[in-house]
């Protein structure tokens, strides 16, 4: 064996071991924090004050730089437990289904988030709270998703049992994607067609697209942030339920 493989064998095995990932994702917890934090205080600044208002919709128009990186979110997410689901079943990695679990919450919440910014957007913008449109209807389908997995992975008290059923689901789940995606070009609806990742560049001006990316990078940190503390701590507790089963184990005469 050449030593290119084994050193490739090796690092693998360097990101397969729970311990060594929590050894070495730990440092670029504080920095990643930091650098969240610096993103939303410069997004939000120009969001406020470099922002123009809308001639339609005015100051309201500014929730887009919540409500947008929070729907990307929702569908990021879902592709990261997608991927997840497909290393639990497939590759069998040992850090799959704790990625896996530890995002399926902060899909949840990116998700209810975007449907109640939203909300909140569309009641000055169309009239309405709410209209069962492909793309709110379909985001609506997703959130539920996402509470049935947590609701499936509470069901079990074995964890590897539940990763396969859950990784199942989950790519059964996975063609909700490109309904929410397309369903603003296959049905009526009333959103506008995509306007930021299109042929030729955003359909926006500058002064639009400058907050909307900053937000869009500091949401996309901070769920960065928040899962691999979430990833962290499902380990431990892993560690510590297996210790608490040998103890009890000992304990049996």
């Amino acid at each position: 064996m050449s030593n290119d493989t084994t050193s490739r064998q090796s690092w693998w095995q360097r990101i397969a071991h729970p311990g060594q990932f929590v050894a070495w994702t730990t440092p670029l917890l504080m920095p990643l924090a930091i650098l969240t934090a610096v993103l939303f205080v410069v997004g939000l600044w120009f969001a406020f004050f470099n922002s123009p208002e809308d001639y339609q919709m005015g100051d309201t128009v500014r929730i887009m730089y919540v409500h947008v990186p929070n729907a990307w979110l929702s569908q990021f997410v879902y592709a990261v437990i997608t991927v997840s689901a497909l290393g639990t079943l497939v590759w069998r990695h040992p850090l799959a289904d704790v990625s896996m679990k530890a995002a399926v919450p902060l899909g949840a919440l990116f998700t209810a988030l975007a449907l109640f910014t939203g909300a909140l957007w569309g009641r000055p913008t169309w009239g309405t709270f709410w209209e069962w449109d492909g793309r709110m209807t379909s985001t609506l389908v997703l959130l539920f998703i996402y509470l049935g997995i947590i609701a499936l992975w509470r069901a079990f008290d074995d964890q590897l049992r539940a990763a396969r059923v859950v990784a199942v689901f989950t790519l059964v789940g996975a063609i909700n994607i490109p309904i929410i995606k397309f369903s603003v070009d296959w049905w009526s609806t009333l959103h506008q067609p995509a306007s930021v990742f299109v042929p030729g560049g955003p359909r926006m001006p500058l002064s639009i697209q400058i907050p909307l990316f900053l937000m869009f990078f500091a949401f996309t940190f901070l769920f960065l942030v928040l899962h691999l503390k979430a990833m962290h701590t499902e380990i431990k507790r892993r560690r510590v339920m297996t210790l608490q089963r040998k103890l009890a184990q000992r304990a049996t005469p």
